[in-house]
């Protein structure tokens, strides 16, 4: 449906839905406000999407695609399985910080169970490249065989998501990236297999 926009009209529908999904209260959240704060027709904007939610996950879809992209590129380049993981971990924080409106549509105005209801919130093809690095270290015995894959991206993913929250509750003092090899080590703590450990005092 994007597509079919004005490169112009896209790019200020763009820079609207960024500001009012990130700011406003989702439910008070209107296409009529995006309408005014785009300068485009209210007509315009229901003809190709018919409601706000259908109108923010259009726009949801390519800016995760485009992290997507990123964690795709970035994969190629890394064999260590660690290093890969924390990759992903970096990319996140780093795209996020970059992109502060969209993390606080995803984690702070966005209902989790409205975009849970719109397809746009399987992320298939970003989930399976993670899913694919966490069973392939299952598989060599380096992450955790005891727990679904799936658990342990949530754990990071969570982690993630926590992380960024915090960030603008305490005034964003530090760059996310910045930390992120540290944060990583504590996620990596937490999939790591057990029985691979080597602990100071053994």
């Amino acid at each position: 449906m994007l597509d079919e926009l004005n490169p112009e009209v896209r790019q200020r529908l763009e820079k609207a839905v960024l500001e009012i999904f990130s700011t406003s209260d989702f439910h008070k959240a209107s296409i009529r406000n995006v309408a005014e704060r785009a300068s485009v027709s209210f007509t315009t904007i229901y003809k190709h999407y018919g409601s706000k939610e259908r109108l923010l996950f259009a726009f949801v879809n390519i800016w995760m695609s485009e992290l997507t992209d990123r964690i795709e590129d970035h994969l190629k380049g890394i064999e260590d399985l660690k290093e890969k993981l924390r990759k992903v971990f970096w990319l996140h924080l780093d795209y996020y910080e970059k992109n502060e409106a969209l993390g606080r549509i995803l984690f702070m105005t966005l209902p989790m169970k409205t975009w849970m209801a719109d397809e746009s919130f399987d992320q298939r093809r970003r989930v399976n490249l993670i899913i694919d690095v966490l069973k392939t270290g299952q598989q060599q015995g380096v992450i955790n065989p005891h727990m679904r894959a799936g658990s342990l991206l949530d754990f990071m993913l969570g982690f993630i998501q926590r992380t960024f929250f915090m960030w603008i509750i305490r005034g964003k003092q530090e760059h996310l990236a910045k930390e992120a090899n540290g944060l990583f080590e504590m996620v990596w703590q937490g999939m790591v297999n057990p029985t691979t450990l080597q602990y100071i005092d053994q």
